[in-house]
């Protein structure tokens, strides 16, 4: 079981990072948060989840532990995969996870991609309790606001999305929010804009 890697960045993009640890790449499946936070030739420690499935075995990668554990308790809920998991945790900071689960907010999941109504309400019933524990997760990196609009677009087409619909979304995101310089914000809002039907 692969708990973490420490190694440098070989490549930064959409939701994967290449961590290159003693001349051997590892892709790891991230948040596009994640993967905009390093930069190709930097050192980085990642936490990681190894799944292991009949025909597949996956690295998912996070910068704390707490996200990680997160991860962890997501997986536990029925009808939460790895890779649903990880779109909460895009969508989502832990802090924002904790709020809703102890506010009984279910609404708050429904919006994430993949997730539906009864999932939605599982992962509140399943994680109840279960989070108070976690602290709040540090704030992203400020940018300048071409550097943020610029990375932004880029984890959007690496995500899948037309690049054209993804700029239509971050150019109606940044209008609505002229003062936010924070990139993840950004990005979940956009995210949040596009929905599911403008992937490739």
């Amino acid at each position: 079981m692969i708990a973490s890697l420490r190694g440098t960045v070989l490549q930064a993009l959409g939701s994967m990072l290449v961590v290159d640890v003693h001349g051997v790449g590892y892709a790891v499946t991230v948040t596009p948060d994640h993967a905009l936070a390093v930069r190709t030739g930097e050192e980085v420690l990642v936490h990681t989840a190894m799944v292991v499935r009949e025909d597949d075995m996956s690295l998912f990668g996070f910068p704390d532990r707490e996200r990680l554990e997160v991860f962890d308790l997501l997986r536990g809920v029925t009808g939460v995969g790895p890779k649903s998991a990880m779109g909460v945790l895009a969508a989502l900071g832990p802090e924002e996870i904790a709020a809703a689960v102890a506010n009984d907010d279910d609404a708050v999941f429904r919006r994430v991609s993949g997730i539906g109504p009864k999932t939605a309400k599982l992962i509140v019933v399943s994680l109840t309790g279960k989070l108070i524990a976690i602290p709040s997760a540090a704030p992203a990196t400020r940018r300048s606001g071409a550097t943020r609009g610029a990375d932004v677009l880029v984890a959007l087409v690496g995500l899948g999305y037309q690049e054209r619909a993804a700029q239509a979304a971050l150019d109606e995101v940044l209008a609505d929010r002229p003062d936010e310089r924070q990139t993840s914000v950004l990005l979940r809002a956009a995210l949040a804009q596009l929905g599911p039907q403008a992937v490739r």
